[in-house]
């Protein structure tokens, strides 16, 4: 608990504060170039602007949202361990829990600021990717058309979602101060899954064409005879990976290097993830041997990815894709005799 309160005390809610109307034109900062990735200390929209046009590939990024609970004097509440917007505490069922942002708190003004925030996010990374680039942005299911509606109404092409199958310990379901008086009744569903929005830059003609001229246009199949699926069974993120990168919304690697594989659908070209928190994105690519940059505001989130990115790299996760099990889908598939679908078109 005292952990998790450490690490959201950092927190800066970037929703709240984002005002469309404010120039935000801090300068990109520290930037830490590695092999095979950069990481840059910096603002995303300001690295955006100042950004060269069509000089990415695909983004893979899981942005702020808004997290009302997490303002100081909701903070303060929590503490108290009283009031507040929390449903829950975060003991109880003698299971502990991790805080999570209760979106349905969020009046028609944070909508608003998230609408606002997606348009001017959505028309920078227009202009960053190159034809046929996918942007694969992780949401939830309350605030989805939030952010979805803004990236069409850019002109990016809505290519599914990739739902991330997982349930955790976080919230309640049950009547906020009254679960004991209404124990068999629920307010939602219980979430047990995650959408990933999937969205691609119109291709230049054909996409044969802007495969041979760009590198995108498709996505990376898992191998020759297995395609990619837009259902991903995953796990919370592993205890080891929360040791190496303590950032409350660190998505885990077995999950990362499937959707950052499927990025780039001839393994080349770079993948950007304008809000890297700790990292995950990046090392997900630095695993694969994909190039990568990724961008993070906060200097406490930059140091934590400076020394993760390459440790999370590392890591062996089973079910994963990476540069050092290139040949596991070639071998698994050599093993299949029936051949996967396939079907021409854009």
């Amino acid at each position: 608990m005292s952990a998790d309160i450490a690490v959201l005390d950092t927190i800066t809610d970037a929703v709240l504060r984002y005002d469309p109307k404010k120039n935000r034109r801090k300068r990109a900062g520290l930037q830490e170039p590695r092999p095979g990735f950069e990481i840059c200390l910096a603002d995303a929209f300001t690295w955006l602007k100042e950004r060269a046009p069509q000089s990415v590939h695909a983004i893979v990024t899981d942005p702020p949202y808004g997290l009302k609970e997490y303002s100081d004097a909701e903070k303060t509440k929590l503490r108290r361990g009283r009031g507040g917007v929390w449903r829950i505490p975060p003991a109880f069922d003698g299971c502990k829990r991790s805080p999570v942002p209760r979106f349905t708190v969020l009046d028609e003004t944070e909508h608003n600021a998230l609408r606002d925030f997606f348009a001017d996010f959505g028309k920078l990374a227009y202009g960053a990717l190159v034809p046929g680039g996918h942007l694969i942005v992780a949401t939830n299911p309350l605030l989805s058309h939030l952010v979805y509606l803004p990236l069409i109404e850019m002109g990016f092409e809505k290519r599914g979602e990739v739902i991330r199958l997982v349930q955790t310990l976080r919230g309640g379901d049950r009547p906020k101060n009254a679960h004991e008086e209404f124990r068999d009744v629920t307010v939602m569903p219980r979430s047990a899954w995650e959408p990933w929005g999937l969205f691609r830059k119109p291709c230049e003609g054909r996409v044969q064409d802007n495969l041979r001229k760009w590198g995108t246009g498709g996505l990376r199949r898992k191998s020759k005879d297995d395609p990619f699926l837009d259902v991903i069974r995953s796990a919370p993120t592993r205890p080891e990976e929360r040791k190496i990168a303590a950032h409350p919304s660190l998505k885990p690697q077995a999950f990362m290097r499937e959707i950052v594989r499927a990025a780039l659908p001839l393994g080349k070209g770079i993948v950007l993830d304008p809000f890297m928190g700790a990292g995950s994105t990046i090392a997900a690519a630095q695993s694969i041997g994909y190039k990568s940059i990724g961008i993070e505001h906060d200097p406490a989130y930059f140091r934590i990815a400076m020394k993760a990115i390459p440790a999370l790299a590392q890591l062996k996760v089973k079910g994963a894709s990476s540069s050092h099990d290139s040949t596991r889908g070639k071998d698994a598939a050599a093993k299949k005799s029936v051949a996967g679908s396939h079907r021409k078109g854009r």
